[in-house]
């Protein structure tokens, strides 16, 4: 096995990196990859950037270029239900891209075309493996959908209009894209996300930055000792 590891932000790559053992460091396209092992896994960490687009190419790379054969993306989404609360954790069953719409010719909303999927399947196995961890750790968690677009959701009206549309628990701007790039080169992947926002809950983006850093780099720490 060798695990991709893609975070949505530079802290939650930092924390990891003191993890990692025999580092490598490569730009690709102006992302940072570090290759190295940990617990005796071979794995590639990277920052993707934010969006769909960023978040496509830093998972194609990933798998082209550095043949990881499995993919972890850790990173943060606004909460689409109440039973999700800041630093609660979203895990993905699926993942839909929110903001592709081609219903003026026929299509279902949510249809990417040519491969006509509208839900991307997370693997069985590493949710398993993830909820199992968050379980031991006592971390609140749902399992569902998670709903991906170029568009920072910060309303209630956008909140209700993607969680009625796509039955989705969280709403994020690059899972749906890495689960895209990951079935169509098949290889299986997780989304893992820490709750940044939700009705009636609030926190300071430092402190929260923090906090869900060092939330997400235990988790896939445990995750990774699972898949040795």
């Amino acid at each position: 096995m060798k695990l991709g590891i893609i975070g949505a932000m530079q802290i939650e790559i930092e924390n990891l990196k003191p993890s990692i053992k025999n580092q490598k460091t490569s730009t690709i396209s102006g992302v940072n990859f570090i290759e190295g092992e940990v617990n005796g896994v071979p794995v590639v960490a990277a920052v993707s950037g934010i969006g769909k687009v960023f978040a496509a190419i830093c998972t194609e790379i990933m798998v082209l270029h550095f043949g990881v054969d499995h993919v972890i993306n850790i990173g943060v989404a606004g909460s689409l239900v109440p039973t999700l609360k800041v630093l609660d954790v979203a895990v993905a069953e699926s993942a839909v891209q929110h903001d592709m719409n081609t219903t003026a010719v026929g299509d279902p909303l949510g249809l990417i075309s040519g491969i006509n999927v509208i839900n991307f399947e997370a693997d069985a196995d590493l949710r398993k493996n993830v909820t199992d961890v968050l379980s031991a750790r006592g971390i609140n968690y749902e399992v569902g959908v998670i709903a991906s677009g170029d568009l920072f959701v910060d309303t209630n009206k956008q909140r209700e209009t993607i969680r009625t549309r796509f039955d989705a628990i969280a709403a994020d701007m690059e899972g749906a894209s890495i689960a895209q790039t990951c079935y169509v080169n098949k290889v299986p992947f997780t989304l893992i996300r820490s709750i940044s926002d939700a009705d009636g809950s609030a926190m300071d983006y430092n402190t929260f930055a923090g906090k869900a850093a060092e939330q997400s780099i235990a988790i896939v720490l445990d995750v990774i000792e699972k898949l040795k």
